[in-house]
C-alpha cells in the first residue's frame, strides 16, 4: 500500500543550529504513530514542516507521491493534512461556531449553510455542541482543544498531525482531550502524534518514533520501542521517564 504522506531527509537549519538532520518515516491510511523524545529534539518541527508552518532547508515531503514543496495551492493540502497545535491557535474574536465554520468557507468553498452543518456534526463529536455561540475566550483550556479538533476535522482532512495537544492543560483537561483523540484512532483516523504521555503513545499508536538531537533514534511498534527499545538513547529517555 503506498503512503499518504512521506518524509525524505528531512533536514532544518536555524540559523547557525541544525535542528532536523535528516528525518525520514511514512505514514499509511488508518495508521496511528507517536513521536517522542525530549525537549528540543526537533519533533515539533517535524510537523510544522511537514504542515509547511516551517520551509526545510532540504529534503522531500511528499504527499501521495507528489513533493509538497513543488505545489501551487499550499492551502488545499493544508486542509488535507490538518494541525491541532499546543496552544489551541483558535480565533479569540469569533464564537465557536464560526471558529469552525471559517476555514470551510474560505478554503474548501463551502456553502455557509453546509459548513454550519458540518460544523455542528463535529462539535457533537468533541462534545462542544452546546458551546457553539460562546466566544472561544470563555471556555476552558480542554475545551479549547476540542474545539480546535472539530475545527480541524471540519476541513475533512486524509491526516491529523497533533503537537503535544496536553501540554498547555492540567491532568483533568488532559485526560477528556485525550478521550477525543483515542476515538478519533478508533474511528480510523490516520494521525501522527507528537506527545509526551507515553501510556497513549502506547495505547493509540501503531509505531512510535523516538527522535534525539534532530534525528530518529529508532521505530517501531509501541512494545519494541517503550518496553525493550534497542538503543541506550532511548532507554536513558524513557527512564526519566519512569523516575517522574
Amino acid at each position: 500500500m503506498d503512503a499518504i504522506l512521506e518524509v525524505r531527509d528531512l533536514k532544518k537549519d536555524f540559523i547557525s543550529e541544525k535542528v532536523l538532520k535528516g528525518v525520514s518515516f511514512a505514514i499509511h491510511k488508518n495508521e496511528k504513530i507517536a513521536i517522542i523524545g525530549t525537549s528540543g529534539c526537533g519533533k515539533s518541527t517535524t510537523l510544522r514542516c511537514i504542515n509547511l508552518l516551517e520551509y526545510p532547508t532540504s529534503g522531500e515531503i511528499l504527499f501521495h507521491g507528489k513533493n509538497i514543496l513543488e505545489m501551487d495551492n499550499i492551502n488545499q493540502y493544508r486542509a488535507s493534512v490538518g494541525m491541532v497545535f499546543q496552544n489551541f491557535n483558535l480565533f479569540n474574536n469569533l464564537t465557536v461556531l464560526e471558529n469552525c465554520v471559517l476555514g470551510q468557507m474560505k478554503v474548501l468553498k463551502r456553502p455557509r449553510e453546509q459548513a454550519v452543518e458540518e460544523a455542528k456534526k463535529q462539535l457533537s463529536k468533541v462534545g462542544m455542541l452546546n458551546y457553539i455561540s460562546q466566544p472561544v475566550t470563555k471556555l476552558s483550556g480542554g475545551q479549547k482543544q476540542r474545539v480546535a479538533i472539530a475545527r480541524t476535522l471540519c476541513m475533512s482532512p486524509e491526516v491529523i498531525l497533533f503537537d503535544e495537544p496536553t501540554s498547555a492543560l492540567d491532568p483533568e483537561m488532559t485526560g477528556e482531550v485525550l478521550e477525543v483523540i483515542k476515538q478519533l484512532a478508533k474511528d480510523g483516523m490516520t494521525m501522527i502524534i507528537v506527545t509526551h504521555e507515553m501510556k497513549f503513545a502506547e495505547g493509540v499508536a501503531d509505531k512510535v518514533l523516538f527522535m534525539d538531537q534532530g534525528v530518529i533514534v529508532e521505530q517501531g511498534k509501541p512494545e519494541e520501542i517503550l518496553e525493550n527499545p534497542k538503543e541506550e538513547r532511548t532507554r536513558q529517555f524513557l527512564r526519566r521517564f519512569i523516575e517522574k
